[in-house]
């Protein structure tokens, strides 16, 4: 049976370059007739021409047929959602059957029928004639169709099953999803190229019968193997220039883009045009919520548009070859590209490896085959820079294979493979998930040894990146800026590439996104696809902002205090005349001047007018970077960095005084309300309310969750502490009430002592402290107050201090210090899998409604219209329902994010232990 054979396919014509030729071209997207059956034993009589299909539904092409109401979506991560028992597959395997009927136009002859991408396995018959069939779902397949073309109408029918032997090679981390989901065209094309333009400017082509011209250099008429020397600028990430050229043949003419650049690897450092690279990196599978990986070029261009500004300079294609028009725009706009063969064997793993098609003979050419079909189709693309064998696929003798071709017909460009920890088959060392210790040791070239001392040295003289780092699930992820910083010290690291650029939500009706699980799937990986820098929808998550601050292109640091900025160019290959920089003072959220700079192309410092000068309240300067005239990518004002600095103060007013108490039998203390036994308080300038009072716990993140930190909360008890409580003492003009805070069925707890003081500007001032009891030996969610108000008391929130975003204690490096305001509801993070979301850190001040908390210096701050345990407990956005309650947490402390979900937690600083704690806040009204 052909679904099980190892072969990769049958009539399929050599592969060969994607180019744009003037050669005719007939494009057979669009509305075809449409069948799916549960199993793989169809008649085969729907490819005969006459064939009735006037009741079958109707399908658009490209597309999946699951996202069109034909059958459902299923999502693993690294299992296989069938038997691991390679080439077979079960009985149950849906298959879709395609027809299109078109008309060839008058006098055509000839041709080739392409499709660019079908999942997973596609037979094709034209006019009732079975051309054959092929596997490789990402990568183009070419059948000649001319003897077989009829004039006038002509019938097209695709047959393409599920599951098939060649599925076991694409156990990628995605939704499964079949279909003909990329174009499908009927072309006079044949011709193929290979262009080599190296930085120097040299410049040769293969074509047999071709001939070369690029006028903008003065070539004419070169011929296939001859080389010239021209005066090119080099293309590079940062500066993509290109230049128009043509190849013209006898029966048609094609054209390209062409750009000259060289990448290569001297002691141990990966260099592009001779000069060291840093990739600043995303990994990005094709995906949008509503066609799946059926991505138009509008949303390609959207995703290069948000990487540029994003200060993102390197895609790799995880983990398969994108559609070729994604390379073209890496090409026009500048992205160094890590180009990945459409493999992935993860599956094999759950089995010890037994039966790996990677060390599978039979799997040879298969293998072999998916990797000349990319290298061939993108081989002209400048901004490709590294072929990858492919991803978690073990190790096996059909890598030495994969990589023996390539590296035979392309030299230029190195081989990357980050699952044979020996690299005997690459040119850099790749890692995933390394720890930042780790990656510091690497950098030095201090790593663990390999057994093999020749592998050993071999693999120490290599460039290393980490091909999948910081994994972008849910809110986080946390330690960008250390391994950033690593990656900056040490010239051996290469950089990397996070984890990952698109949540891959589905739309749906009732969840708004939907993740494994959610179209009933008997085996899933639930929200583990939900773990992307941007939103289904392409908003940038607080994790992107963070990274575009880290992946800044330009340093900016204040080394007198304020008076000087050094500014310090992190370009590779470009100086800083594109850019303008100002300087802005702000008191208190205000500014109060704003000046410009002149800064040098190359950098250095620079004396800021004015900024060191004292002045009343908190003053900042902030440092800006910014595009001078318009790019492809980004327009012109378009912010690239910037920095902050405190400046020097006015001594600050003298502190209220504290008023004399007036207390009573209901325990009244200016402006405020408690209950007599208890303390608590419950009115707070005429508003009803609950708390404050102390809380430990916080809805947990997808890292805690995947980290174990979330179970060992929840056993130890913490969403769920008890308050007793042990005092309410009145002294003069103050009220102190002492508690403790505990979970049942354990010893541990924390005593909380909350001391209340009236003011003289009718304000109020609560201390806590705060000494734990017990041995605490994991970390604690949260450190800080809790309380409630009504609904309707609280609309906006205005508040002085880092934001605009979010941010925790390693992540919010995009939040800086200034004045913000946003509804309670703009304060959310609408992660698709809710969790704990929208603290604003190191807060002044925030105006809540009637009142104003004001931290002595500064307290955390979240807002919202539920309550932990109902963010904890929703699994989509539409679960969370506003109530009639908003929910404030003022908090001194809270645990670090990481990104456990894969990879290290937080890096021990970040680590929050129970430990005696003071802190203080201020209670006036508006």
């Amino acid at each position: 049976m052909e679904l099980v054979t190892f072969a990769p396919g049958s009539g399929l014509l050599a592969p060969r370059a994607a180019l744009r030729s003037d050669a005719p071209s007939l494009d057979l997207n669009g509305t075809w007739r449409f069948r799916l059956s549960p199993a793989a034993g169809v008649p085969e009589d729907f490819a005969d021409p006459g064939y009735d299909d006037s009741g079958w539904a109707e399908l658009p092409v490209p597309s999946h047929w699951p996202l069109h109401g034909h059958g459902a979506p299923a999502y693993t991560n690294v299992v296989y959602p069938f038997p691991v028992d390679p080439p077979y597959v079960p009985d149950e395997n849906p298959t879709g059957d395609h027809r299109r009927v078109f008309d060839l136009p008058e006098g055509w002859s000839g041709g080739r029928l392409r499709f660019e991408g079908a999942d997973s396995f596609a037979r094709v018959w034209l006019n009732g004639h079975e051309l054959g069939f092929w596997t490789g779902s990402r990568l183009p397949a070419e059948f000649d169709a001319g003897p077989w073309l009829r004039p006038g109408r002509n019938v097209l029918a695709v047959r393409v099953h599920q599951w098939s032997a060649a599925g076991y090679l694409e156990d990628q981390d995605m939704w499964w999803l079949p279909g003909i989901f990329r174009d499908v065209t009927l072309t006079r094309s044949a011709a193929d190229v290979f262009v080599h333009a190296a930085h120097d400017g040299r410049l040769s082509f293969d074509g047999p019968g071709g001939r070369l011209d690029l006028p903008e250099l003065g070539v004419a008429g070169l011929e296939p193997g001859a080389e010239v020397r021209v005066a090119a600028e080099p293309w590079t990430a940062e500066t993509p220039r290109l230049y128009d050229a043509t190849v013209t043949f006898p029966e048609e003419t094609v054209r390209l883009r062409v750009g000259f650049r060289t990448v290569s690897v001297e002691d141990g450092v990966l260099l592009a045009n001779g000069r060291p690279l840093l990739l600043k990196g995303v990994n990005r599978h094709e995906f949008d919520p509503v066609r799946g990986r059926a991505v138009t070029v509008e949303t390609m261009r959207e995703d290069v548009l948000l990487m540029k500004r994003h200060n993102v300079n390197a895609v790799r294609t995880s983990h398969y070859p994108p559609h070729p028009a994604f390379l073209d725009l890496c090409d026009e706009l500048g992205l160094w590209v890590v180009d990945e063969c459409d493999l992935e064997t993860h599956g094999f793993e759950r089995v010890g490896w037994r039966g790996n098609p990677t060390d599978d003979p039979r799997y040879e050419a298969a293998l072999l085959d998916r990797m000349r079909r990319m290298v061939e189709r993108d081989k002209n693309h400048p901004s490709v820079i590294m072929w990858s064998l492919g991803n978690e696929a073990g190790v096996g003798r059909n890598l030495a294979v994969m990589a023996g071709w390539a590296r035979e017909r392309d030299p230029s460009r190195p081989l990357h493979y980050e699952g044979d920890r020996s690299c005997a088959h690459t040119d850099v060392y790749s890692r995933m998930y390394a720890t930042h210790a780790e990656v510091e040791a690497i950098g030095r070239r201090e790593e663990e040894p390999l057994d093999d001392p020749e592998l050993d040295a071999r693999r120490r003289a290599m460039p290393f990146l980490q091909c999948e780092y910081a994994h972008a699930m849910g809110n986080g992820p946390g330690g960008l800026a250390e391994y950033q910083e690593l990656f900056e010290r040490y010239p051996r690291l290469a950089g990397g590439f996070v984890w990952e650029w698109i949540d891959h939500g589905i739309a749906h009706p009732a969840h708004e996104y939907a993740y494994g699980g959610d179209f009933g799937e008997p085996l899933h990986d639930g929200n583990f696809v939900i773990d992307g820098l941007v939103f289904p929808d392409r908003t940038p998550s607080p994790g992107l902002l963070d990274l575009k601050k880290v992946f800044e292109p330009v340093r900016i640091t204040f080394p007198e205090a304020g008076d000087v900025a050094r500014i310090v160019n992190g370009h590779g290959f470009r100086d800083l005349s594109h850019l303008r920089f100002t300087a802005t003072v702000e008191a208190h959220g205000e500014t109060v001047a704003e000046h410009p700079l002149e800064v040098p192309p190359d950098g250095g410092e620079v004396r800021l007018p004015g900024a060191g000068a004292a002045g009343a309240g908190e003053r900042w300067l902030t440092v800006r970077a910014l595009l001078a005239d318009g790019h492809p990518w980004a327009p012109a004002g378009h912010e690239v960095a910037w920095s902050q600095t405190r400046l020097p103060t006015t001594p600050p007013h003298p502190p209220l005084r504290s008023a004399p108490p007036a207390l009573s039998g209901a325990s009244l203390l200016s402006g405020a309300e408690f209950e007599g036994r208890s303390g608590r308080l419950t009115r707070l300038f005429g508003l009803e309310v609950e708390g404050p009072r102390l809380d430990l716990w916080r809805a947990p993140t997808d890292n805690d969750r995947y980290s174990g930190l979330e179970a060992r909360w929840r056993a130890l008890g913490l969403h769920r502490l008890t308050h007793r409580t042990d005092a309410v003492e009145r002294d003069g003009a103050s009220l102190t009430v002492r508690t403790r805070v505990a979970p049942a069925a354990t010893d541990l707890g924390m005593r909380a002592t909350y001391r209340w003081t009236a003011a003289e500007d009718g304000g109020l001032l609560l201390r806590v402290d705060v000494e734990p009891e017990g041995d605490w030996s994991d970390p604690i969610p949260r450190l800080g107050l809790t309380m409630t108000l009504p609904g309707d008391a609280v609309d906006r929130v205005t508040w002085f201090g880092r934001g605009p975003g979010e941010a925790y204690p390693d992540t919010g490096l995009a939040a800086r210090v200034g004045r913000w305001s946003a509804t309670v509801e703009e304060l959310q993070t609408p992660y698709v899998r809710p969790q704990e979301n929208g603290h604003r850190a190191e807060v002044r001040w925030a105006g809540l409604g009637p009142f104003r908390v004001s931290g002595e210096p500064v307290f955390g701050l979240t807002a919202r219209r539920w309550s932990a345990a109902e963010l904890a407990a929703a699994r989509h956005r539409p679960d969370l329902t506003p109530g009639d309650r908003v929910h404030l947490h003022l908090d001194l402390a809270h645990q670090g994010i990481g990104t456990a979900t894969c990879g290290p937690g937080p890096l021990p600083r970040y680590d929050l232990y129970a430990r005696p704690a003071t802190f203080t806040l201020r209670f006036t009204p508006s």
